[in-house]
């Protein structure tokens, strides 16, 4: 239901502002594109897709994604993806919607997220592909999986003729559908952000590669070691032989190298750590399970390792669930720590029931693209993932969550590892008044942030805009003070009777998609 009955039918050109497309049940691409609010034009076809999609019994909705002015992804729902040209978009004497590219890719999936990027001087394209598929080895839980798939397509030379073809599949898998997942604009990694982690799956093409030697050397075994950090520390977890005792073990500490010894064996594990320690302050202890538990303290409070030892692949990382400390910097542990400012947030005393959501927390995650190891994660606790935006689209979609009472957007900068996440807007009060609306089914905001949207399943749209200042004074009759600025709420009712599909904003319009008609809702005037 997530992943496929909550879907946006309408997709909007983040590269060409107020031009929305969608596939009708014919499989023709329609674009509606605005010029003057005064005469808008009928819906145009500008491709139809070539298979015929009634054959697939269980087909998805066809899904769009737009990594450049220039280049469409696409799926027909059916397990197929199509990679576009479509020359420059809005404008219907250069537009051409050209195919380059289609491949059969198993079963069926829907587009999440692709980008366009150019290396080396090789045009590529990678997507994103969202499945949920049976899970034969799951006997206790659901059953299923949601699979991300991540193909890269790249432009080939072959005798003089260039094609398109896949040159890498990476493959994650997971226990919930994602609320947000996108790759970098440099296609170098991508970041997840779900109720439940993703792990990869290693590919059977990348499997070949690898001489029989290789892969006997490789075999899966159980880590030697598991480890998982805080801000301030690192705990290793060893487990040992039940016939070891306290004097058969040296753990040896050193500013930068650690090393770990049974009785008169090999080291079981030694190197140079990935960054500095107070070795003094490290400690070792026997747990009553029979596992030697070592806690070593960072020198550098905040710095996240992505590995324990350089180059050393014996371990294996434990996300920790807990780790709510990543999160510090961008909340008050205080309920109104500036009670003098102009907006103060809600007592938490009166949030009321319909603010509680089901999923406890979720996490952010940054994978590498060559490894696919995590290099990144942040645990969100609280603050409930609201919608998502592309707010620039040569950057990463933005996400909002909920703090509090009020709702922040983040910008993903992963070419900041130090500013990685930026905070660039803050919706006052949609947090508490999103949670109210126990019919909404998509939320959106302007690019420019002057407002945030939401809609329900039948009718109602609700549109919320940032405070401006007063053109006439207006006092607060209970504090007798002046009020400076007012955040106008707008509630627009649709004369159309079927569910609501498709939703998508800009900074002057709102586009409303139902099963019959597109509705346009002008909401702040042209510069």
């Amino acid at each position: 239901m997530r992943a496929f009955g909550m879907y946006n039918y309408l997709h909007l050109d983040s590269w060409s502002q107020d031009n929305v497309y969608y596939v009708d049940q014919s499989g023709r691409v329609m674009n509606l594109s605005v010029t003057l609010d005064t005469s808008l034009q009928k819906p145009r076809e500008v491709f139809r897709l070539p298979a015929d999609l009634t054959a697939c019994d269980n087909r998805l909705c066809a899904s769009i994604y737009f990594p450049s002015s220039t280049w469409v992804t696409l799926s027909d729902g059916t397990g197929r993806l199509y990679l576009i040209k479509t020359g420059k978009r809005g404008d219907s004497a250069s537009e051409k919607w050209e195919i380059v590219f289609n491949e059969e890719l198993g079963s069926p999936f829907i587009v999440a997220h692709s980008v366009s990027f150019v290396k080396s001087g090789t045009h590529s394209v990678a997507v994103l592909l969202l499945r949920v598929e049976k899970d034969e080895l799951d006997t206790k839980g659901s059953g299923f999986h949601v699979t991300l798939e991540w193909v890269t397509i790249a432009e080939m030379s072959k005798e003089g003729d260039h094609q398109y073809e896949i040159c890498r599949k990476r493959v994650l898998q997971g226990k919930s559908v994602p609320h947000y997942a996108a790759i970098e604009p440099s296609g170098d990694g991508l970041m997840i952000l779900s109720y439940k982690p993703f792990k990869s799956i290693q590919q059977e093409e990348e499997k070949l590669v690898e001489n029989d030697d290789a892969k006997t050397a490789n075999e899966k075994t159980d880590p030697l070691y598991y480890w998982q950090q805080t801000e301030d520390d690192v705990t290793i977890t060893i487990h040992i032989p039940q016939d070891i005792t306290k004097d058969d073990i040296k753990v040896h500490f050193s500013p930068e190298n650690i090393r770990v010894t049974l009785k008169d064996q090999p080291p079981l594990m030694e190197g140079k750590l990935h960054s500095s320690v107070d070795h003094e302050s490290c400690t070792w202890i026997i747990k009553e399970n029979k596992s030697l538990e070592i806690s070593l303290i960072k020198k550098n409070e905040g710095l996240r390792w992505p590995e324990l030892i350089i180059g050393d692949t014996n371990g294996e990382f434990i996300m920790d669930t807990e780790m709510s400390e990543c999160l510090m910097h961008l909340t008050s542990e205080e309920m109104n720590p500036n009670p003098e400012k102009e907006n103060p947030p809600c007592n938490a005393q009166e949030l009321e029931e319909c603010d509680a959501f089901l999923e406890d927390s979720a996490t952010l995650c940054r994978f590498d693209g060559d490894t696919l190891k995590v290099t990144h994660v942040i645990n969100l606790g609280s603050n409930q993932y609201l919608f998502s935006a592309v707010v620039d689209p040569r950057e990463m979609p933005c996400f909002c969550l909920r703090h509090d009472v009020d709702a922040l957007l983040w910008q993903p900068h992963p070419d900041q590892p130090e500013n990685m996440w930026e905070h660039i807007a803050t919706f006052n009060a949609l947090g508490y008044v999103q949670a109210s609306k126990q019919d909404k089914k998509f939320m959106a905001c302007a690019p420019d942030y002057s407002y945030s949207a939401l809609c329900e399943c039948l009718r109602r749209v609700f549109i919320y805009r940032q405070p401006a200042p007063l053109s006439t004074v207006l006092y607060n009759r209970k504090e007798g003070r002046q009020v400076g600025q007012v955040a106008k709420q707008l509630v627009a009712t649709l004369e159309a009777n079927d569910p609501i599909l498709g939703f998508q904003a800009t900074n002057e319009r709102l586009f409303v998609l139902t099963a019959k008609t597109l509705f346009l809702i002008k909401v702040n005037t042209g510069n």
